[in-house]
């Protein structure tokens, strides 16, 4: 009776973690966009990290660390896919601040803000290390 209840369990716990991984992955959300300044280069974020212009990064006010996303600049449709690996961003009226080759990459250094949509590429778990943002930038190159 007792394996019976452990295995009720088990199966209640893997359901409820894949509706969760399946609810981050289909998250979406539009909003302005904007990115950190040269001033933040070499300070530590939110996750630990220190902050890289070089890499593609950015703070989400929710998005758990490691999270990848995919963000879209609404008015040219130029892309990016980074890493999230702070908390803010500093402005209420914003959903993200990018790293600042992030913000290269869908041209968003002239305007300082754009309107964007984020998309959840990969939810973050427990197997994903801080380098993804290494890796990101290796591909982007």
């Amino acid at each position: 009776m007792i394996l019976y209840k452990k295995l009720i369990i088990l199966i209640f716990l893997s359901i409820t973690f894949i509706d969760f991984c399946i609810a981050q992955e289909k998250y979406t959300q539009t909003g302005l966009a904007s990115y950190y300044s040269d001033a933040f280069h070499g300070r530590f974020t939110s996750s630990g990290e220190k902050y890289n212009i070089n890499l593609y990064t950015a703070a989400h006010a929710t998005l758990k660390f490691c999270t990848i996303v995919k963000i879209t600049n609404i008015y040219n449709n130029k892309s990016v896919i980074v890493e999230i690996n702070d908390r803010c961003p500093m402005y209420k009226n914003r959903i993200i601040d990018l790293s600042k080759a992030a913000a290269k990459q869908i041209d968003l250094i002239s305007s300082g803000i754009a309107y964007v949509k984020l998309e959840v590429i990969l939810p973050s778990d427990s197997n994903t290390s801080g380098n993804v943002s290494d890796t990101l930038l290796i591909k982007s190159q």
